[in-house]
């Protein structure tokens, strides 16, 4: 029997990388999972790929009706959800900080930080009801040990690492878990953008070199760490910040 048999997830961002390597391991350990990607086509894929225990659906998490739409699809699919990961975020080039522009800016903030306010409020009157849950937020190194170049993408990493903590006192009482999870860059769709020049060997091995373990994140590697997160295994854990980086931010 899989650790989460039973249980009813919610991923943001799971058409690829992190969101989608979480998806398909949740599946695997049992859980019916909605995904929900600003890519309605690739997160059908995606679930019709996992098979019966997955569903998808097309959904922008800067926009608060459209997290309430995901959330109420979750619900007619299977059922209430016991666990969100709120994992779909967005970043600027790596460039100087005053060459960022304020849509950009804005956009950063929109989907890596208001959709957390967005979920929050559609999902937790639910799992109030239901007397408890777990929700995984994706926040990042960048919000921990924050380099130059990507400065306003870490200060919105900097706000969910933040208000992870802070959901997490706020929701103890209601048995309510809230955690976060800190990956080191790993090679997905916004690896150019992190990095700010070609995604070359040369330029990995720049990012390689600052990582004790010696290599970058996989979705497995945060998929795993999720799992524990979301599982019962976890049930006394809330309100943490789990580095997943290989040492990154010693």
């Amino acid at each position: 029997m899989g650790q989460l048999q039973g249980k009813v997830a919610l991923v943001t961002g799971a058409a690829g990388g992190f969101g989608e390597g979480i998806a398909r391991l949740f599946a695997a350990e049992g859980a019916k999972v909605l995904i929900a990607d600003l890519d309605a086509a690739r997160a059908q894929q995606v679930a019709a790929s996992i098979g019966a225990s997955a569903a998808s659906i097309g959904c922008d998490v800067s926009k608060g009706e459209q997290v309430q739409a995901a959330v109420q699809a979750c619900v007619q699919a299977f059922g209430a959800p016991d666990i969100v990961v709120n994992n779909a975020g967005t970043t600027h080039r790596n460039q100087p900080l005053l060459e960022v522009d304020e849509a950009t800016f804005d956009r950063v903030f929109a989907v890596n930080v208001k959709s957390i306010f967005h979920m929050t409020r559609a999902v937790v009157p639910l799992m109030r009801e239901r007397k408890g849950g777990a929700i995984i937020n994706i926040g990042s190194t960048a919000g921990i040990r924050p380099r130059p170049g990507l400065t306003w993408y870490n200060a919105s990493k900097g706000a969910v690492n933040l208000v992870s903590k802070s959901m997490a006192a706020e929701l103890g009482p209601d048995n309510i878990r809230v955690n976060a999870i800190c990956p080191v860059m790993g090679a997905t769709g916004l690896i150019e953008q992190f990095l700010g020049v070609p995604d070359t060997p040369e330029n990995r091995a720049k990012i390689v070199a600052g990582i004790p373990l010696g290599r970058m994140s996989t979705p497995q590697d945060v998929a795993q760490a999720a799992l524990w997160l979301a599982s019962d295994a976890a049930q006394f854990i809330t309100g943490v910040e789990l580095p997943v980086d290989g040492g990154r931010t010693i």
